[in-house]
């Protein structure tokens, strides 16, 4: 009986989508999760955090502008130097998206109970993925017409290669809301699970579990790094990306 307690609320159990809300519409389970009520979240704080710390912007900033210019010139550097000025117009879009995976990690790591973190889910990290590989794609199309296809074929390849390099690039090309999503949703994964199963051994060996507590502070630690690192890294790739439809292999 206690091995099926412990089996029944494992490291793994955090990860659960449960429906807040059962909506089912004709046959399709529509119903509001827990998934959807952080992203909610999520969205809601990013708003506020912008709109108060642009509100009476000083010369002197306070801590809230401080970090929204640091976030504001870290996204506009990255698509700066990887995209370059053409990369201006695209700026809302990926800040918004490194904004929204940034809060999205952060609150999952917020120890009270019921915290969740989305961006461990596969699914959702797949769903902005697949987002941003068919916008690069039509930007690419809509700029250069057929003349993308180019990209498949890298400058200066002798031609006769092109039948073993052109299905590799393709494959590649093709793989990428794959790993994009999976670096993201794994490195969430991981670390909570880790998190949850050092928090365990805290509880399981009581006063004797101060060894293991300093081990789960260092990683939560760790962990909030990795959190903004996985964020920046999404939209750094996103720049690169959008860097390959718009300047096909200028860069």
């Amino acid at each position: 009986m206690e091995h099926e307690e412990a089996a029944a609320h494992g490291p793994l159990d955090q990860f659960t989508i449960d429906r807040l809300i059962p909506i089912h519409i004709g046959g399709i389970d529509a119903s509001f999760t827990n998934a959807a009520l952080f992203m909610l979240i999520s969205v809601a704080l990013v708003t506020w955090f912008l709109m108060a710390a642009t509100r009476g912007g000083s010369l002197v900033p306070g801590r809230l502008q401080s970090l929204a210019e640091a976030a504001y010139g870290l996204v506009a550097s990255a698509l700066r130097d990887n995209v370059g000025p053409e990369g201006k117009k695209y700026f809302p879009f990926v800040f918004s998206l490194f904004m929204f995976i940034l809060f999205a990690n952060f609150i999952g790591l917020i120890p009270v109970p019921g915290s969740f973190t989305v961006t461990s889910h596969i699914i959702v990290t797949f769903a902005l993925a697949f987002f941003i590989f068919v916008m690069v794609t039509l930007i690419g199309l809509a700029r250069h017409k057929l003349h993308f296809f180019s990209l498949f074929l890298p400058a200066g390849v002798p031609i006769y290669l092109a039948p073993l390099l052109v299905p590799i690039e393709i494959i590649g090309y093709l793989t990428r809301p794959i790993s994009l999503s999976v670096r993201l949703a794994a490195n969430m994964l991981a670390g909570h699970t880790m998190l949850e199963v050092f928090a365990g051994f805290v509880i399981a060996l009581g006063i004797f579990g101060f060894a293991p507590f300093l081990f789960v502070i260092a990683i939560y630690g760790l962990e909030v790094i990795v959190a903004f690192l996985q964020a920046y890294v999404f939209a750094v790739l996103t720049c690169l990306y959008l860097s390959d439809a718009i300047n096909l292999h200028k860069h």
